[in-house]
Protein backbone atom coordinates (compact mmCIF):
# COMPACT_ATOMS: atom_id res chain seq x y z
CA UNK A 1 0.00 0.00 0.00
CA UNK A 2 1.35 3.41 -0.94
CA UNK A 3 0.97 6.55 0.70
CA UNK A 4 1.46 10.07 -0.29
CA UNK A 5 4.78 10.27 0.24
CA UNK A 6 5.61 6.97 -1.88
CA UNK A 7 2.90 8.13 -4.57
CA UNK A 8 4.03 11.03 -5.35
CA UNK A 9 8.03 9.54 -5.80
CA UNK A 10 6.79 6.55 -7.78
CA UNK A 11 8.17 4.42 -4.96
CA UNK A 12 6.30 0.94 -3.91
CA UNK A 13 4.90 1.21 -1.19
CA UNK A 14 4.26 -1.41 1.91
CA UNK A 15 3.47 -5.10 1.97
CA UNK A 16 0.08 -4.97 3.65
CA UNK A 17 0.83 -7.27 6.91
CA UNK A 18 -2.44 -6.73 8.89
CA UNK A 19 -4.77 -9.98 8.36
CA UNK A 20 -7.86 -8.37 9.16
CA UNK A 21 -6.92 -5.65 6.35
CA UNK A 22 -5.63 -8.39 4.23
CA UNK A 23 -9.28 -10.22 4.68
CA UNK A 24 -11.48 -6.74 4.53
CA UNK A 25 -9.60 -5.90 0.90
CA UNK A 26 -9.98 -9.66 -0.61
CA UNK A 27 -13.79 -9.69 -0.07
CA UNK A 28 -14.31 -6.60 -1.41
CA UNK A 29 -11.78 -7.04 -4.33
CA UNK A 30 -13.31 -6.81 -8.23
CA UNK A 31 -12.83 -5.68 -11.69
CA UNK A 32 -15.39 -3.82 -13.81
CA UNK A 33 -16.27 -3.65 -16.78
CA UNK A 34 -12.98 -1.19 -18.43
CA UNK A 35 -10.99 -3.93 -16.50
CA UNK A 36 -9.60 -2.14 -13.66
CA UNK A 37 -9.29 -3.68 -10.29
CA UNK A 38 -9.98 -1.99 -7.22
CA UNK A 39 -11.10 -2.70 -3.51
CA UNK A 40 -14.65 -1.11 -2.55
CA UNK A 41 -13.87 0.71 0.83
CA UNK A 42 -17.81 2.04 1.63
CA UNK A 43 -18.76 4.39 -0.47
CA UNK A 44 -15.16 5.19 -2.44
CA UNK A 45 -13.38 2.74 -4.85
CA UNK A 46 -9.51 1.96 -4.34
CA UNK A 47 -8.18 1.24 -7.49
CA UNK A 48 -5.09 -0.67 -7.93
CA UNK A 49 -1.94 -0.27 -9.63
CA UNK A 50 -1.27 -3.18 -10.58
CA UNK A 51 2.72 -4.64 -11.38
CA UNK A 52 1.72 -7.55 -13.55
CA UNK A 53 -1.35 -9.41 -12.77
CA UNK A 54 -4.81 -9.08 -10.76
CA UNK A 55 -4.15 -12.49 -9.13
CA UNK A 56 -1.39 -14.72 -7.29
CA UNK A 57 -1.26 -18.15 -7.44
CA UNK A 58 -0.18 -20.66 -4.31
CA UNK A 59 0.29 -24.34 -4.52
CA UNK A 60 -1.34 -25.73 -0.94
CA UNK A 61 -0.71 -29.17 -0.25
CA UNK A 62 -3.40 -31.22 -0.22
CA UNK A 63 -2.73 -35.43 0.63
CA UNK A 64 -0.05 -36.64 -1.87
CA UNK A 65 -0.65 -33.79 -4.11
CA UNK A 66 -1.29 -30.25 -4.76
CA UNK A 67 -4.06 -27.65 -5.14
CA UNK A 68 -3.11 -24.66 -7.00
CA UNK A 69 -5.25 -21.68 -6.02
CA UNK A 70 -5.03 -17.63 -5.63
CA UNK A 71 -3.59 -16.44 -2.52
CA UNK A 72 -7.67 -15.50 -1.46
CA UNK A 73 -8.51 -19.26 -2.05
CA UNK A 74 -9.87 -19.09 -4.96
CA UNK A 75 -9.31 -22.62 -7.23
CA UNK A 76 -7.55 -22.25 -10.09
CA UNK A 77 -7.88 -24.58 -13.14
CA UNK A 78 -5.32 -23.62 -15.56
CA UNK A 79 -5.85 -23.76 -19.56
CA UNK A 80 -2.66 -22.25 -20.10
CA UNK A 81 0.88 -21.83 -18.84
CA UNK A 82 3.45 -18.86 -19.99
CA UNK A 83 6.85 -18.54 -18.94
CA UNK A 84 8.01 -14.93 -19.23
CA UNK A 85 11.75 -13.40 -20.08
CA UNK A 86 12.56 -13.42 -16.16
CA UNK A 87 10.74 -16.98 -15.94
CA UNK A 88 8.42 -16.37 -14.32
CA UNK A 89 5.40 -18.28 -14.29
CA UNK A 90 1.88 -17.28 -15.40
CA UNK A 91 -1.12 -19.59 -15.57
CA UNK A 92 -4.35 -18.26 -17.44
CA UNK A 93 -7.42 -19.53 -16.05
CA UNK A 94 -11.22 -19.29 -15.93
CA UNK A 95 -11.83 -18.04 -12.52
CA UNK A 96 -14.59 -16.46 -10.52
CA UNK A 97 -14.03 -12.90 -9.54
CA UNK A 98 -16.28 -10.26 -8.01
CA UNK A 99 -17.34 -8.09 -11.27
CA UNK A 100 -19.04 -4.61 -10.93
CA UNK A 101 -20.92 -3.42 -13.95
CA UNK A 102 -20.26 0.07 -14.48
CA UNK A 103 -24.04 0.60 -14.24
CA UNK A 104 -24.85 0.05 -10.50
CA UNK A 105 -21.29 1.07 -8.75
CA UNK A 106 -22.59 -0.72 -5.63
CA UNK A 107 -23.73 -4.21 -6.57
CA UNK A 108 -21.06 -6.74 -7.07
CA UNK A 109 -21.90 -9.81 -9.21
CA UNK A 110 -19.91 -13.48 -9.28
CA UNK A 111 -18.43 -13.98 -13.00
CA UNK A 112 -16.10 -15.98 -14.68
CA UNK A 113 -13.83 -14.41 -16.49
CA UNK A 114 -10.45 -15.02 -18.27
CA UNK A 115 -7.23 -13.85 -15.98
CA UNK A 116 -3.63 -14.15 -15.58
CA UNK A 117 -2.48 -15.06 -12.68
CA UNK A 118 1.37 -15.23 -11.19
CA UNK A 119 2.93 -18.62 -9.67
CA UNK A 120 4.60 -16.77 -6.32
CA UNK A 121 8.10 -16.87 -6.39
CA UNK A 122 7.79 -19.41 -3.30
CA UNK A 123 6.23 -22.21 -5.47
CA UNK A 124 8.59 -21.66 -8.55
CA UNK A 125 10.50 -25.17 -6.92
CA UNK A 126 7.04 -27.20 -7.17
CA UNK A 127 6.23 -26.24 -10.43
CA UNK A 128 10.01 -27.28 -11.67
CA UNK A 129 9.45 -30.72 -10.05
CA UNK A 130 6.50 -31.20 -11.86
CA UNK A 131 7.70 -29.34 -15.54
CA UNK A 132 9.57 -31.02 -18.27
CA UNK A 133 11.25 -27.77 -19.94
CA UNK A 134 13.25 -28.03 -22.89
CA UNK A 135 13.59 -24.41 -25.59
CA UNK A 136 12.03 -25.60 -29.22
CA UNK A 137 10.41 -22.87 -31.54
CA UNK A 138 8.53 -21.23 -29.05
CA UNK A 139 7.52 -23.85 -27.02
CA UNK A 140 9.51 -24.31 -23.92
CA UNK A 141 7.91 -27.49 -22.77
CA UNK A 142 5.21 -29.35 -20.84
CA UNK A 143 3.83 -29.09 -17.29
CA UNK A 144 2.22 -31.97 -15.74
CA UNK A 145 -0.67 -31.08 -14.07
CA UNK A 146 -3.68 -33.32 -12.51
CA UNK A 147 -3.02 -35.86 -15.37
CA UNK A 148 -3.15 -33.07 -18.37
CA UNK A 149 0.17 -31.87 -20.28
CA UNK A 150 -0.76 -28.53 -20.38
CA UNK A 151 2.04 -26.80 -22.84
CA UNK A 152 4.43 -23.91 -21.31
CA UNK A 153 4.68 -21.13 -23.61
CA UNK A 154 7.02 -18.40 -24.28
CA UNK A 155 5.20 -15.06 -23.22
CA UNK A 156 6.85 -11.02 -23.13
CA UNK A 157 5.81 -9.58 -19.89
CA UNK A 158 4.98 -6.22 -21.55
CA UNK A 159 2.60 -8.20 -23.26
CA UNK A 160 0.96 -9.06 -19.93
CA UNK A 161 1.19 -6.10 -18.38
CA UNK A 162 -0.22 -4.19 -21.18
CA UNK A 163 -3.57 -6.24 -20.10
CA UNK A 164 -3.53 -4.49 -16.27
CA UNK A 165 -1.14 -2.21 -16.44
CA UNK A 166 -2.24 1.64 -16.82
CA UNK A 167 1.08 2.81 -15.28
CA UNK A 168 4.72 2.51 -17.04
Amino acid sequence: MRNEFAQKNHLPGDIIQHSGLVSFIERNYATNEDGEWFFQNGPQRVYVDLDYTPLVARFYPDKETYLLKTTAGIPIRPTQCLMDEKGQIVFTAHIEVQYAPTTNETLFLKETKEVHVLLHDHDLGIFSETAEVQHACGLLGHWNWQGQKIAVESAISADIKKIYCTLP
